[in-house]
This record gives structure tokens, C-alpha cells and sequence, in this order.
């Protein structure tokens, strides 16, 4: 009977420093990307974290159970060349945030998304020197080129671990702000989750739960907590 994985190669995996910060070895050798690079990275936490997902694994290696190895790899592959075009995609989502486009009725879903989402709006106003446009209803309004000038200069130049965190996690919330809120720490990863699935919360208080929906509600909230671990061991000053 065969798990579908490969054959677990080696014995020992561990992380140690080596060119450019810290580095995850297997048997002594350096561990590798799917593109061939080295698994190597400036946090010493994340590479710890690399290494024990490797450590932890049985007789056969279950790639869906190295999350961090998982988006340690795709952001190593991606580089320099694929870290602006990340960034690009989270500033993409503050012309249409999710948190900024809200309901007109019935009253009760406006009082809860303005008392959930307005800190996340107050906190990036206070962040960043500008606060975005909330506005009624689905027809775009523009945001002040000062706010998203802003976002751009905090994200020039960060490390591509960081960039592809807060895509994906920008792609999962519906919102660079939430994103931006969870990679500054300012508020919990749960919190900024629930946030982000507040209008469907709402549906389900008044129609009931819809068992797929609320599968896919709970790979997304797994995925949701890797990425939030991934960031977190990157550091907010990557």
C-alpha cells in the first residue's frame, strides 16, 4: 500500500546558518526548491520551522502537510523577478477593497460591517497617513493616490517571502488592507479571517449553512493560517 508520496530520503533535517542568513539541510546536504534553489532564507524561525516540517515527516514525504516548506519554495522559485508583480497585485486590491464597499441594506448588515470593518480603516489611515473611501453599493470609487503611494513605498523593496504572503493572503481575504493589517501584527490572524467572511456569516445567520460552502470556508481558513504563520516567522521588517 503506497501513500502516493515519495520514499522519505533521509534522517536527519535541520536548520543552520550559511550564505545569505540561514539554510535547511538534510543529511548534511542542502535542501532544495522545486526550481533546484537552495532552501534558504534570512529568519533563522522560518527556516526552523522549514526544517521541522521536514523532520516531521513519515516513511513517505506528504507535501500537503509543509505549508511553510510549500510557500518557502514558491517565493525562492518566483525571485526578484516575480516579487514586484506580487506587490503590484495586493496595491491592485485597495482600488476595490473589500472592506471599503459596503451594504446599503438591511441595517442590521450595515451596522456589523461598519463596526468590524471601520477599525481596519482607522488603523490603515493611522498607518499609513490617508484613509481609504467607503462607499454604497458596487460602483467603484477611486482611492486617494496618496494612500496607495503609500502602501507602494512600505512594500518596495521587501524580501519576496513577504511579497508572496501578503498576495496570497491578500487573494484569500478579498483585501490588501486585512493583509497589510495582518502582516504589521495589528490585529489577530482569526479576527482578520473572520473579517473577511463576515457578509457571508451574515447569509448563513439568516438562511442557514451551506455544507460546501462551508468546506471551502474551512480550506480557506487552513490556508489563511499557514500563510499568517509564514508571515509571522518572515518578520514585519522583511
Amino acid at each position: 500500500m503506497t501513500t502516493g508520496g515519495p520514499k522519505r530520503f533521509y534522517e536527519k533535517a535541520e536548520a543552520a546558518p550559511g550564505e545569505g542568513g540561514w539554510r535547511v539541510f538534510l543529511d548534511g546536504r542542502e535542501a532544495r526548491t522545486m526550481g533546484r534553489r537552495s532552501f534558504a532564507c534570512r529568519s533563522k524561525a522560518l527556516a526552523e520551522a522549514v526544517a521541522g516540517e521536514w523532520a516531521a515527516q513519515g516513511a513517505h514525504i506528504d507535501r500537503n502537510a509543509m505549508p511553510l516548506t510549500a510557500l518557502l519554495s514558491a517565493a525562492l522559485d518566483g525571485g526578484p523577478e516575480k516579487a514586484g508583480e506580487w506587490a503590484e497585485e495586493v496595491l491592485n486590491y485597495l482600488g476595490s477593497d473589500l472592506v471599503c464597499y459596503r451594504a446599503g441594506e438591511p441595517a442590521l448588515l450595515v451596522a456589523r460591517q461598519a463596526e468590524v470593518w471601520d477599525p481596519y480603516l482607522d488603523w490603515f489611515a493611522a498607518e499609513y497617513g490617508t484613509r481609504l473611501v467607503a462607499v454604497t453599493g458596487l460602483i467603484a470609487a477611486p482611492q486617494p493616490e496618496a494612500a496607495l503611494n503609500a502602501a507602494r513605498r512600505d512594500l518596495s523593496e521587501k524580501a519576496p517571502e513577504t511579497l508572496l504572503g501578503l498576495k496570497i493572503a491578500t487573494a484569500i481575504t478579498g483585501s490588501a488592507v486585512l493583509a497589510l493589517a495582518l502582516w504589521k501584527g495589528a490585529f489577530a490572524p482569526e479576527a482578520i479571517f473572520s473579517a473577511s467572511r463576515l457578509d457571508e456569516r451574515f447569509q448563513e445567520e439568516r438562511w442557514g449553512v451551506d455544507g460546501e460552502a462551508k468546506a471551502r470556508e474551512r480550506q480557506m481558513e487552513a490556508e489563511f493560517a499557514g500563510v499568517a504563520c509564514f508571515i509571522r516567522l518572515i518578520g514585519r521588517d522583511r
